[in-house]
């Protein structure tokens, strides 16, 4: 298996929160069917992409929601341009949106309560009525329709396909991974220097913007200092950064994996502070990098892609501390006590959503996945008899799947319900 690029095929550039993005280029598709301006939008969206775009912040703008992200994408997004849709937005077109939203033009629904991507946008102009609906992958357009003719109809061919990605781990073992990252070539993982270019940027981003209040406290905490001699707050730093300058929507994209801009966030730069902080090799951090995401796709295989459990702390937490403890020299075994421990620590942390709040999850993730990797570099592990541990490590990271997938679709729609169920309509509405 050709592990480089299962990894390249995930690794894309995103700007802002992956979900409002998905919303914007679904509508952004649906009205490139036409050559009249748009007079209306609706989309209907699962709860996963409801719940994440709920108060997350646009790029470009100072708006948040899936009213802005549909009516964005729908006047001005850039269907060619995949999750970077919305990269030319102007204050202008802002100001045009907000009164189209105001005068009751765009409307954004919820259906169904699901850990998977379900997106429909429709959109109508004087004489035409056209359709785009994504589903499985934020940039999976199966079906247009124009007037009731069908221009893609891959609907069924993606049903067949639900639960798989481009990218198929599921017949591996964390050690071939972790002999996989061991060996190869800085050639094989040249490519992902460009994660940390990307996500390295979006954190100076944060850095400089008055907007994110808690990078600047989490700065002074490193001693005002980008790479300090404390590898952790580094971590912290960086990772906070840059997710605080997503979620706010700052407009500078993240390198995503999973479909998810915090987990490339959290898979990459707490790897990237310890090797700078500590002295560790360009070679080294690659590889290291390279398990973090192996481990990381290998979780989110079996939560979902959305689902109630922040995949951004659990799935990527996880695949980052065991790039920490491959990072500082440890074997396999050092790996696998890892990943134990954090299985029994921070699996079944809630997502609410893309928003601020997310900053607190990736401090979280991050100090975790440090004192997880720091006793399992010592040897110790919680035993594979306690909570959700498997009797193998493969196993194991199945279990932490499970939990979100089926085990959190209940708690999926209490959060939703929590937050507002504004415009929701639940299973058998149709758009």
């Amino acid at each position: 298996m050709d592990f480089s690029e299962l990894i390249r095929q995930d690794m894309k550039p995103a700007l802002g929160v992956t979900e409002p993005a998905a919303i914007a280029l679904a509508c952004a598709r649906a009205r490139a069917l036409s050559k009249e301006p748009p007079k209306t939008v609706t989309v209907r969206v699962n709860s996963g992409i409801f719940k994440n775009a709920f108060t997350c912040g646009i790029p470009n703008t100072c708006k948040v929601g899936n009213e802005y992200a549909a009516a964005l994408g729908c006047w001005f997004g850039r269907p060619d341009q995949e999750l970077l849709v919305l990269d030319a937005i102007t204050e202008e077109d802002v100001q045009f949106c907000e009164g189209q939203i105001e005068q009751g033009n765009v409307t954004v629904f919820m259906g169904e309560i699901s850990p998977d991507i379900s997106i429909q946008a429709r959109v109508t102009t004087e004489h035409d009525v056209c359709e785009a609906e994504i589903r499985h992958r934020h940039t999976n357009v199966c079906y247009l329709c124009r007037n009731q003719v069908v221009l893609l109809d891959e609907r069924e061919k993606t049903e067949d396909a639900q639960g798989e990605s481009s990218v198929s781990l599921e017949e591996i073992t964390l050690e071939q991974m972790f002999v996989f990252a061991s060996q190869a070539s800085e050639e094989e993982l040249e490519f992902i220097r460009e994660a940390y270019r990307v996500n390295r940027s979006l954190a100076e981003a944060g850095l400089a913007s008055d907007r994110c209040t808690f990078t600047k406290a989490l700065f002074q905490d490193n001693e005002s200092l980008r790479i300090s001699e404390d590898a952790e707050k580094t971590a912290v730093f960086f990772a906070g950064a840059a997710a605080e300058a997503r979620v706010l929507g700052l407009n500078h994209p993240a390198m995503s994996i999973t479909g998810s801009g915090n987990h490339g966030i959290i898979s990459t730069l707490p790897l990237y502070a310890v090797a700078k902080a500590e002295g560790y090799s360009d070679l080294t951090l690659l590889r290291a990098t390279a398990l973090s995401y192996l481990v990381t796709m290998y979780i989110k295989q079996y939560s979902g892609i959305l689902s109630a459990l922040c995949g951004c702390a659990v799935a990527a937490g996880t695949g980052m501390a065991c790039g920490i403890a491959m990072l500082r020299g440890g074997d396999l075994e050092a790996v696998v006590h890892t990943l134990y421990n954090m299985t029994n620590s921070i699996v079944g942390m809630i997502c609410q959503g893309g928003n601020h709040g997310c900053v607190m999850k990736v401090i979280s993730a991050v100090k975790t996945g440090f004192s997880a990797a720091k006793l399992g570099l010592s040897g110790l592990q919680i035993e594979a008899c306690h909570g959700i541990g498997g009797e193998t490590p493969e196993e194991t990271m199945r279990n932490i799947g499970r939990i979100a997938n089926p085990g959190m679709v209940q708690t999926e729609e209490t959060i939703v319900e929590i937050m507002g169920r504004k415009n929701v309509v639940f299973p058998g509405d149709s758009l």
